[in-house]
């Protein structure tokens, strides 16, 4: 096994190994996300954390290691009998993002099962982080029923493993670690809330600091035993300040006036349930053991905010995570003065506890969590063109906000897709109702019980069968198929041009694309963005799974010029024909937002309509969002339709509560009476 990185050893990054140590000291804190771009330690962090926890003790033999003192009694292999336990260190697990179900919950032997009427089990990932760590990576990449299984585990400290009547449940309590790159994509809300804290890390910019940084995984690289044994002192005295702090916690005493400040904390900043003041009050009393003290401090209440809340305080997909530290100290200002609370001058008091480095460390400085990427995109857009009128005109335009979102009609792929797990467009999926049954091919994950006694039914004779149960050969097994719902590629194509310029029409263009990025947010959709104007078409976003870079590049964008309405969905096309190679699975979406108008170049209409019919040929799910202002219209969206093989729908009709109950599929065809 090789040797891990020194947790000791890491430069900077001070809320990310505070955080870690806070659920080393109490797990009950609920686990920690941890948000940066790459490169910054993160797995390296985790993974260091496991040589810190405290050795566990397990019954012997135990697949699900039950606690001697208090065995779980559904544990799978019990009953268990009074007997000493045996020591080991604590487990960090791996979840891998692309695992099964079965890999993750543990799989049943269902062949075994109906023949023999034996559970026999095969204990999966959950099973093995109980009473450890169970670290995912790239968290945010995860597939939906990956996630389902995870906050059920989460919940309740269990795992139920149901096939066909056949049920096996065990403990699962662990210590939830995930990391993610907030670009790749964001957390659905029920598992980012199941995080009890969040730290954002980043790069530092400081020449010292990343100086020290290399020289370090150099050292560990060319000699990792020589390179951990360096740090063996600092390791070991970390390791026992840590124990010490488990020792001390439960005498920390949690006052009224501690209460009362992460009680208004939590209401001052709107955050949902009550979790978050939990996950504060449990957070708080670990910062006081780690300091060593017995009463809860101001400054402990603080640092507990700046971790357990920022993640609780988004309202949509597309704000940024954070905490408004003027607003925090006001609110803890208005709540002071409890009279329980202790002296901050007194023994154990002041500062922020130190965090476990070993000596010769640079100078670090606080990681920044407003450092967001999509922030510094620089703008996009071609060059003005001369002589332009403006709508009018024509010439650049500087970029206006979007309008209010709202929320959107449901836009789908027709037929039935094969792609990853979503909401949007039907699909076969592991999940969802059962509709019919075949041959297994590989291993059989979801038995159709029915299917399977009708084909051994018609060999029972021959079979020899001469009591109750039926014999059951592997050839006779059937699996479920099931229809559920796939995620798709929405391929965003926005006119940028001078037609659409004028700054409330393009504030309403902006709401309405920004309201179908967070509807695609919420099927689970990867999404891009090709803008054109000028004289040229751009990829502005390339397909990704973050929304949120998609809303950071839609706010930035300029307006003006003429419509190369031909560039741009020949520029689509180009994105669709690459990621139908990198990922033929996914069905695509493609969403033109424009007036229909085409101007620039020799017979621009002509060539916009041919451009159209490639789309077509190759069955492309299209969607046209009609621009076009006014009760007067051309019908140029409309026809530029027509050529898709797709529909149009206005701005107005995009709206979900424009006709009530009204679903749109974007394949209809049927058009709107002028």
């Amino acid at each position: 096994m090789s040797t891990p990185y020194p947790f000791t050893a890491i430069v900077g990054q001070d809320d990310l190994r505070l955080g870690l140590l806070l659920n080393a000291i109490s797990p009950a804190v609920g686990g920690v996300l941890v948000r940066g771009e790459k490169g910054t330690a993160k797995s390296t962090a985790v993974r260091a954390l496991a040589a810190l926890m405290p050795e566990v003790s397990v019954v012997p033999g135990c697949r699900f290691s039950c606690a001697p003192a208090s065995p779980d009694p559904a544990c799978p292999d019990g009953p268990h009998e009074s007997a000493p336990g045996v020591s080991r260190a604590a487990r960090t697990v791996e979840l891998p993002v692309g695992a099964s179900e079965d890999r993750l919950v543990g799989a049943l032997d269902i062949e075994r099962a109906l023949a023999e009427g034996v559970k026999a089990f095969e204990p999966g990932l959950l099973a093995d982080a109980h009473r450890g760590i169970l670290y995912v990576d790239e968290v945010n990449l995860l597939h939906d029923h990956l996630v389902d299984l995870l906050l059920d585990a989460a919940a309740m400290g269990a795992s139920y493993v149901e096939r066909e009547g056949v049920s096996v449940r065990h403990a699962a309590r662990f210590l939830l670690v995930g990391t993610m790159n907030p670009e790749e994509g964001e957390l659905r809300p029920q598992l980012l809330d199941r995080f009890g804290l969040t730290v954002e890390v980043a790069a530092s910019r400081e020449t010292d600091l990343r100086v020290e940084v290399v020289r370090r995984r150099l050292a560990y690289d060319d000699d990792p035993a020589a390179f951990a044994a360096r740090w063996a002192d600092e390791e070991g005295a970390l390791r026992a300040r840590i124990a010490d702090a488990r020792a001390l916690l439960p005498e920390v005493r949690l006052g009224d006036g501690a209460l009362r400040q992460i009680a208004a904390t939590c209401a001052a900043f709107e955050v949902d349930g009550m979790r978050a003041d939990i996950v504060m009050a449990r957070t708080a009393t670990a910062l006081a053991a780690w300091a060593g003290r017995t009463d809860v401090l101001a400054e402990d209440v603080r640092q507990a905010a700046l971790l357990a809340l920022p993640h609780r305080r988004r309202r949509n997909p597309f704000d940024a995570p954070g905490l408004d530290e003027d607003k925090l100290d006001d609110t803890l200002e208005q709540n002071s003065g409890g009279d329980d609370d202790p002296d901050p001058d007194g023994p154990g008091g002041g500062g922020r506890p130190p965090q476990g480095d070993g000596p010769g460390t640079p100078p670090q400085p606080e990681g920044g969590a407003d450092d967001t990427p999509a922030q510094s995109v620089p703008e996009q857009g071609g060059e003005q063109e001369p002589g332009q009128p403006r709508p009018g005109g024509g010439g650049e335009q500087q970029p206006v906000r979007a309008g209010e979102p709202f929320r959107t009609k449901m836009l789908s792929v027709p037929g039935l897709g094969e792609g990853a797990a979503g909401r949007r467009s039907r699909a076969r999926t592991e999940h969802g109702r059962t509709t019919g049954a075949r041959r297994p091919r590989g291993a059989l994950t979801k038995l159709h019980l029915a299917a399977t006694v009708q084909a051994a039914a018609p060999h029972q004779r021959a079979r020899g069968r001469s009591g109750p149960g039926l014999v059951v050969r592997r050839d006779d097994l059937r699996q479920a198929t099931r229809e559920g719902r796939e995620g798709n590629l929405v391929l965003f194509v926005v006119d940028a041009s001078g037609s659409m310029a004028a700054r409330q029409r393009m504030a309403a263009v902006k709401g309405a694309v920004l309201s179908l990025l967070m509807d695609a947010y919420q099927r689970r959709d990867k999404v891009g963005l090709v803008t054109f104007r000028g004289k040229e078409a751009a990829v502005v976003l390339p397909p990704t799974s973050s929304v949120d870079a998609a809303a950071a590049r839609l706010e930035t964008l300029p307006t003006g010029g003429r419509t190369p309405l031909a560039a741009g969905l020949l520029k689509a096309h180009d994105v669709l024909r690459v990621e139908r190679l990198r990922d033929p699975s996914r069905r695509p979406l493609l969403v033109v937002v424009t007036d229909g108008r085409a101007t620039g170049g020799p017979e621009p209409v002509a060539l916009a309509a041919r451009a159209a019919r490639l789309h077509e040929a190759e069955g492309t799910a299209s969607v046209v969002v009609d621009c076009e202002p006014g009760p007067v219209r051309l019908g140029l969206a409309v026809s530029l339709a027509g050529e898709l093989g797709g529909t149009a729908v206005t701005l107005d009709e995009l709206r979900a509560d424009s006709i009530a109950g009204l679903v749109k599929d974007v394949q209809d065809n049927s058009r709107r009476a002028a």
